[in-house]
This record gives structure tokens, C-alpha cells and sequence, in this order.
């Protein structure tokens, strides 16, 4: 209120919640936090800014970012460290594999690399599957989802790890490229949990 300003964290590859379009964020808890903070806060000038799964939660709470409008988990663990609003969506997690792998279930990817993004709840969850069920995976954390899904993409790992409708958002994204004559040809497959 101070600033005059509102600055609102958005995500580059969290489809279809929060990414880039362009020169434009879009997505769905996007259009939400816009439309809520003009009824909060109408006429005030809302300011986005580009945070990352790592960053995300630090920067909320040192004021870099007053708001964040993307993929995060609302778990006790992050209630200790920010405010939620009220849940907007449930997802599960899943693997995206290349189709070309032929990987059609979770057994298969044992001893294989499997890639998922630092700072979200999906690292602790494929690190208890690893020591559960002592699968003989290398886990690779990337930077940010549309990494982690180029590391699929470029063969660099055998299964990406996240949200299914990230997943699908990536993989539509990626099909999409199917048009100017780059197919990937990748599937958002439909494994079990990666912690069961």
C-alpha cells in the first residue's frame, strides 16, 4: 500500500496455473490473483515478477514479492513459512517419460535418471522413494520445470517427476512445437504416485 504498487510473483513453466505467454504471464491462479488484488486494492498498479520453485518462498518473505501466483503446495511444512489462500486445485504426481522409452509403469524405471525441480515437494518424495523401495534412481534436480523437461526432452533423463497438470501443460506446450516440424514426441503417462 506504501509502494503504490503490488508486486506479484508469477512462474515462466507452470502450465496451466502460471507461465509465460510471450512477453506475458497467463494462467489460471494468474488470472485469479489479478482479479482478486483489483478488488483488494483497485486502481493500485500490480507489478509481476518472474520467481522460481527455489525462490519463491524466500522472496514473499523478505518483501521482494508481495504475492505469489503459482504452483505451490500448501502444506504445514510452507504454513510455517507464508499465508495461503484458500485451495484452488488438488493434483497428483506423476512421470512424464519420452514415448519412444516404452516405460509403462513406475517398476520400470528402476536404475534410470529421473529429473524433477529443486525447491519443490516432489525432491523429498522421490528421495523417500529411492530410499523405500531402493530403486537404484539418480534423481537430477533442474532449475525450473521448463529445464526439467528439456532434460527429458534431450534424452538427458528418463522420467520427469512433477504435478500432472504441469506435466501436461509441458508436454502440450511441447507437442505444440509439432507444427513448425521440431515433434518431440513425449506422453504425460499415467503411473502411480511417485511415493507409492
Amino acid at each position: 500500500k506504501a509502494a503504490g504498487t503490488i508486486t506479484m510473483g508469477v512462474r515462466d513453466a507452470s502450465p496451466p496455473l502460471s507461465y509465460s505467454l510471450g512477453t506475458s504471464y497467463v494462467g489460471y491462479h494468474v488470472e485469479l490473483c489479478e482479479q482478486m488484488l483489483a478488488k483488494l486494492r483497485p486502481g493500485v498498479a500490480v507489478k509481476q515478477m518472474v520467481v522460481t520453485s527455489q525462490n519463491r518462498v524466500p522472496l514473499l518473505q523478505n518483501g521482494t514479492v508481495d504475492i505469489e501466483c503459482g504452483s505451490t503446495t500448501n502444506n504445514a511444512a510452507r504454513q510455517q513459512q507464508a499465508a495461503f489462500a484458500n485451495t484452488t486445485y488438488i493434483t497428483e504426481a506423476r512421470f512424464a517419460v519420452r514415448a519412444s522409452s516404452g516405460i509403462t509403469s513406475v517398476e520400470q524405471l528402476r536404475g534410470k535418471t529421473i529429473v524433477t525441480t529443486t525447491g519443490t515437494t516432489l525432491v523429498q518424495r522421490l528421495r523417500k522413494l529411492e530410499q523405500d523401495r531402493d530403486f537404484g534412481i539418480t534423481i537430477v534436480l533442474a532449475k525450473d520445470h521448463a529445464e526439467s523437461f528439456l532434460l527429458l526432452e534431450t534424452g538427458r533423463a528418463d522420467a520427469f517427476a512433477m504435478d500432472d497438470n504441469t506435466l501436461a501443460g509441458n508436454t502440450a506446450h511441447s507437442c505444440g512445437l509439432q507444427d513448425r516440424g521440431q515433434a518431440t514426441g513425449h506422453r504425460a503417462d499415467r503411473h502411480h504416485d511417485p511415493q507409492g
